[in-house]
């Protein structure tokens, strides 16, 4: 269930109206997938340093501070995780009426250093891991003891405060982008030494405050460039360039390619209605008008192109938010529709059609390269999935080559876990990328017929793969379960298991039916048999790439 989160939230006096009890303390060492929470979550960073994505926001993560999230929200750690620890904090809130306002907290917040949070949240996990019920029954009084001290401690950040400064300014830069900004200017705002400024942001950040500038200028003239019909001297006074030819150069040297190249290529506004269809589009070369997106459901595509696409589409659950969706398109306009038929509501499609021409896959046979075919016909694309195909199969013959090298004659299984309950490997795309494209052995006995079923211990011992991958769904049944099992004696003892060649994969390649997904899972395969060795990544990387190349046609 998805909270509305309000704009004010009450003080420290509608807890006397809350029932709040501790669920879990988990500690955590460096990135976190994004993931789906299903209750109220403190999340406190004890070491090192990263970035923590709450829904669409981001937050540099730093001590003394807390970060709250809501039943309905995802969090993800990304971003120079190297020895970043972590407390995350699930808990109950029940209001006692429906009147009672909600709780308190929510998004970044800041403490004095007296506050002992890391003290308090070692103490915490330290109760609810013991086998004494009366002393994890003791870890709830630790718990309200540290909600208590996040309550006392909370401060609004003073003038002085370098990091909320910094803050400030990036603000500022948000808002004032079309102006003409100086690091003097900046640094004024932040109240700080230009040379400290110009340090402090880009040690904060991870770039220098000019190149976050152009960032946020570039972003905006993408969005003006595909939603407008603007000259391009116009978008560059609109963003904050005088000189048109100056705004085209910082333009493809943010972006890799000329404005000109980047408005034909986006001249025609498609919608992809689903991530599949998105990850078709981007083989092509086309990046769409409007498609899912959200740092979980669709964690690359978000992350590499949230500001090439104008119109985000809701990614949570297909046909979950099908009416906010079809809702965005009417508004948006776009001049073709592209989705699978066989999963739309009868009256879904006909609210699609009265909004633009659809094609629609129809054929749930069709395997990823028909698919890409199929679209490729209807957007006059077929040289481009031609030479993409051509490309994906050179890619294949070097990452076999690679494969039958470590892993040799060795069985591959994949597991899926969801809830309580462990699937074999559930997905067409994992099957076909693992024993077509790429030709690893599967287990014996392992055929179309069992796919998709629930496994148990002993049938898991009798398959004895020898390595094992497994994608456990980022929700908290799913991952209480998963952690039991991996301490089950049954499951220690299994010989992937035993020899250390169980490698956890994200659902995002590895549960989507596309082009784009499929040469992500074969990088995906050779960086788990091969780590990140660079060598191997430029071998691949020599044969085609799903990144879009605005230079083709």
């Amino acid at each position: 269930m998805f909270h509305r989160l309000p704009d004010q939230l009450p003080g420290p006096a509608v807890l006397d109206r809350l029932w709040i009890k501790l669920r879990s303390v988990d500690g955590q060492r460096g990135r976190l997938e994004q993931q789906l929470i299903d209750s109220y979550m403190l999340i406190a960073a004890t070491g090192g340093q990263g970035c923590l994505t709450i829904d669409l926001d981001e937050y540099r993560l730093r001590p003394d501070t807390i970060y709250a999230a809501w039943p309905g929200q995802t969090i993800g750690v990304s971003g120079g995780t190297e020895g970043l620890e972590l407390y995350r904090i699930s808990f109950e809130v029940r209001p006692d009426s429906e009147a009672a306002e909600p709780f308190p907290l929510k998004g970044e917040i800041t403490l004095y250093p007296e506050s002992q949070t890391a003290i308090q949240c070692e103490l915490l996990l330290g109760y609810s891991r013991s086998e004494d019920p009366l002393e994890r029954f003791r870890g709830q009084a630790a718990f309200h003891e540290l909600l208590y001290g996040v309550m006392k401690h909370k401060r609004q950040l003073p003038v002085d405060d370098s990091l909320s400064a910094l803050e400030r300014t990036r603000q500022f830069i948000e808002s004032r982008y079309n102006e003409n900004l100086t690091i003097e200017q900046l640094a004024r705002i932040a109240e700080l030494s230009p040379k400290y400024f110009v340090d402090l942001f880009k040690k904060t950040y991870g770039k220098s405050a000019i190149d976050y500038v152009t960032e946020v200028r570039v972003n905006h003239a993408k969005q003006l460039m595909v939603q407008t019909e603007t000259k391009l001297r116009d978008i560059a006074h609109q963003v904050g360039y005088s000189d048109e030819f100056y705004f085209s150069r910082k333009f493809k040297q943010a972006a890799g390619v000329s404005p000109s190249a980047y408005m034909k290529k986006r001249r025609r506004k498609i919608a992809a209605y689903t991530s599949a269809i998105l990850g078709h589009l981007l083989a092509l070369g086309i990046v769409p008008y409007a498609a899912p997106m959200h740092p979980k459901w669709t964690a690359s595509y978000h992350k590499k192109y949230r500001s090439d696409i104008p119109v985000h589409l809701s990614a949570y659950r297909f046909n979950h938010d099908w009416e906010a969706n079809v809702e965005a398109l009417a508004h948006a306009r776009p001049d073709l529709i592209l989705c699978h038929a066989d999963y739309l509501r009868p009256d879904e499609l006909l609210k699609l059609e009265a909004i633009a021409p659809v094609h629609n896959l129809t054929q749930p046979a069709a395997d990823w390269r028909q698919q890409l075919r199929t679209i490729a016909g209807w957007l006059d694309a077929t040289a481009e999935a031609e030479r993409w195909l051509g490309d994906y199969e050179r890619k294949l013959a070097t990452a076999r080559e690679l494969l039958k090298r470590e892993i040799q004659d060795d069985t591959v299984l994949v597991l899926s876990i969801h809830k309580n309950t462990c699937l074999l490997c559930p997905r067409r795309g994992m099957r076909e990328v693992l024993y077509g494209d790429l030709r690893l052995n599967a287990p014996g006995g392992f055929d179309e017929a069992v796919c998709g079923r629930t496994v148990s211990f002993s049938e898991l011992a009798d398959i004895d793969a020898g390595r094992i991958l497994v994608n456990v769904c980022q929700e908290t049944e799913s991952l209480a379960f998963w952690q039991s099992l991996q301490a089950n004696p049954l499951w220690k003892d299994l010989r992937a298991v035993r020899r250390n060649y169980v490698h956890p994969i994200s659902s995002d390649p590895w549960r989507e039916y596309s082009a784009s997904a499929a040469e992500r899972m074969v990088d995906d395969m050779i960086r788990h048999v091969y780590g990140d060795h660079p060598v191997h990544f430029r071998k691949l990387s020599m044969f085609g790439s799903a990144d879009v190349d605005y230079n083709s046609k």
